[in-house]
């Protein structure tokens, strides 16, 4: 049976409203209902639970808020790994639809955080964190195929100088000690200017990769906004409407 059967006062985000209400007392406090009452969503309450109701709604608003944040870029830190992991694995094949599992584990995890809270700007942020997440998931796959390349270059370098130094050994020459000129050396750059364009770059993916595959980039960012619209429908939460007051006139004339 649900908590709020057993508890006198309304368990904001917890509670689960029945369309209709069997008898004439309190969805919340179960005590008969006289004179006034009032109603949250499709249930009857009496004054008291429904004054009890609208306090924490109002005070639950800015906790639910950061709580619903906190949870959001959690899932979408384990929505960016995820995706980045599973891209890899697959050699660079990116299965777009991820972003749709990325949306609804983002849009889940806000309304988990908040108890059921949502509303506008809960839906703005889960589709934020949903594009964020699958856009910055490009910046360790550039990394882990970028670092691929180097390896294999570094290969085929140290098997051309061993070619090298046999074909001079066969034709008698002596084989040259000399070493490779150095390189000039790179303008140094700070860490907060590496990282905010690297965060920019992979923000900028979804487009990038558009104006590189028009076919695949587009169908990745219509995914992606498949994706975002899932995470904005989940975070739009449940309404708690609250009408009244009512007079139930059969009562108070009784």
């Amino acid at each position: 049976m649900n908590d709020s059967f057993n508890n006198p006062a309304p368990q904001f985000g917890t509670a689960e409203y029945a369309a209709k209400m069997p008898g004439n007392s309190c969805r919340f406090c179960q005590q008969p209902l006289a004179g006034s009452y009032y109603r949250v969503n499709a249930s009857t309450v009496c004054p008291v639970c429904a004054e009890k109701l609208r306090y924490e709604m109002g005070s639950a608003q800015p906790t639910a808020y950061a709580r619903a944040l906190v949870y959001g870029i959690g899932a979408a830190v384990v929505g960016l790994i995820g995706y980045a992991v599973i891209a890899i694995l697959l050699q660079g094949w990116v299965i777009s639809y991820m972003s749709i599992g990325v949306g609804w584990i983002v849009g889940t995890a806000m309304m988990k955080g908040s108890n059921g809270v949502g509303g506008k700007r809960y839906q703005i942020a889960a589709a934020v964190l949903t594009y964020a997440a699958v856009s910055m998931a490009a910046i360790p796959i550039w990394i882990h195929f970028a670092s691929e390349q180097h390896k294999q270059r570094q290969a085929q370098q140290q098997t051309l100088e061993e070619e090298q130094r046999q074909l001079e050994q066969e034709s008698g020459q002596q084989p040259s000690d000399s070493q490779p000129a150095p390189r000039a050396g790179k303008p140094t750059v700070s860490a907060a200017t590496w990282l905010g364009t690297v965060a920019l770059l992979g923000l900028a993916s979804p487009f990038t990769q558009l104006a590189h595959s028009p076919g695949w980039g587009a169908m990745g960012l219509l995914i992606l906004f498949f994706g975002m619209r899932i995470a904005w429908r989940i975070a739009s939460g449940r309404r708690f409407e609250i009408y009244g007051p009512f007079v139930d006139s059969s009562r108070s004339s009784a």
